[in-house]
């Protein structure tokens, strides 16, 4: 462990609290507020935030880039729903680092120093928040679905449509238990995110919390390239469940050459899905264009190798992995709603077509 980067180390001391309190919390299921104060006790919440606000000097963006993808996985190997609510956490601190005025910055900075967690929501039920121009600034209306962390997060960084033009980013506050509905989010996995849906209707806001300028959240290569920060986590879910499964492995599974196969082969997937993610992490933090077809091909790299540990721990661990309260059990179930996030398919269909139609792999790479 002695080369393991500060931040991912001190991670890695939490790990065996917050993967208890994550089962607990999916029991209930809750809003992990205990697990993200520990991550708030660590520092870790403000680890990735500017500079100027109290985060760490990181020497690039490479640099940066890597630690959060070790500090994602490791959230991620401990409680996916945690590590979901982190990583968006840390989306609204890019958000703020790359868009956000001095006068944000330093709202930022006391925000996180008394230990608020963030959050991005841009999904939304029909006909979608819509920001409208008043006499004293401005006023949202409708409300976000799939708004991780509902009601519990302190703030959260939104889309919204002005009347014309493209849309913007918004910071309202995201703890109103009158706003949340959680009561929908009746799922099998990823329960302790609290993903339901949050109404901002009413809410109005002044310059001051608006953060950017219109179409900022799109992006490109910020907005398709940042998904490799998700893939991190979910891979952290997949390094969890070949761990779970080695330990619970019978003398018998062990010596049988074809149960070993099987391990060994989700092994080889899950270790090559890090290669990729890792690769992604790099090509994104350069603001590459070419970094978009290959996340999104990661995510197809990552999903499968998630798929296939999955179908490794069901076989080698046999029914113990669907009884209620075993880890295995909670990892599968949070990895098969968390890979569905935000279409797949049309992402690795999307990569495909870039890749027939120009090289994307770099100077010097070849197909073959």
């Amino acid at each position: 462990m002695t080369n393991m980067p500060s931040t991912a180390l001190h991670l890695y001391m939490l790990s065996s609290a917050l993967t208890e309190l994550g089962a607990r919390y999916d029991a209930a299921p809750d809003y992990p507020a205990d697990s993200l104060a520990l991550l708030v006790r660590s520092g870790l919440h403000a680890t990735f935030a500017p500079e100027e606000c109290g985060g760490q000097r990181f020497t690039d963006p490479t640099a940066e880039n890597i630690a959060l993808l070790d500090c994602l996985r490791l959230v991620g190997r401990a409680d996916l729903s945690l590590g979901r609510i982190f990583e968006g956490h840390v989306n609204a601190l890019k958000l703020y680092n790359w868009y956000g005025s001095e006068a944000q910055k330093r709202r930022l900075r006391d925000d996180l120093s008394l230990g608020r967690i963030f959050g991005c929501w841009a999904t939304e039920p029909k006909p979608g928040v819509t920001l409208e121009a008043d006499p004293f600034g401005w006023r949202l209306t409708g409300a976000k679905r799939f708004a991780t962390g509902a009601g519990g997060i302190d703030f959260a960084v939104i889309t919204a449509q002005p009347a014309e033009g493209l849309r913007r980013l918004a910071i309202v506050p995201a703890n109103a238990p009158e706003r949340a509905d959680n009561a929908s989010w009746r799922v099998r996995g990823m329960r302790a995110t609290m993903s339901g849906t949050y109404d901002v209707g009413g809410l109005r806001l002044t310059e001051d919390d608006l953060l950017g300028g219109p179409g900022d959240y799109d992006r490109e290569p910020r907005f398709t390239a940042g998904a490799w920060r998700f893939c991190a986590v979910q891979l952290g879910g997949a390094e969890a469940l070949l761990v779970e499964t080695r330990n619970v492995m019978s003398d018998g599974a062990r010596a049988d050459p074809l149960q070993r196969a099987t391990f060994g082969a989700a092994v080889a997937a899950v270790r090559t899905a890090y290669l990729w993610t890792r690769e992604a992490a790099v090509r994104a933090a350069a603001d590459d264009p070419d970094a978009v077809p290959f996340v999104q091909m990661t995510r197809g790299v990552v999903e499968r190798a998630a798929l296939d540990a999955m179908e490794a721990a069901a076989r080698l661990a046999g029914t113990r992995s669907a009884f209620e309260g075993q880890r295995i059990d909670k990892i599968t179930r949070d990895l098969s709603l968390y890979l569905r996030q935000a279409g797949p398919d049309h992402a690795r269909d999307q990569a495909a077509i870039a890749w027939l139609d120009h090289d994307v792999w770099g100077a010097g790479d070849e197909l073959w």
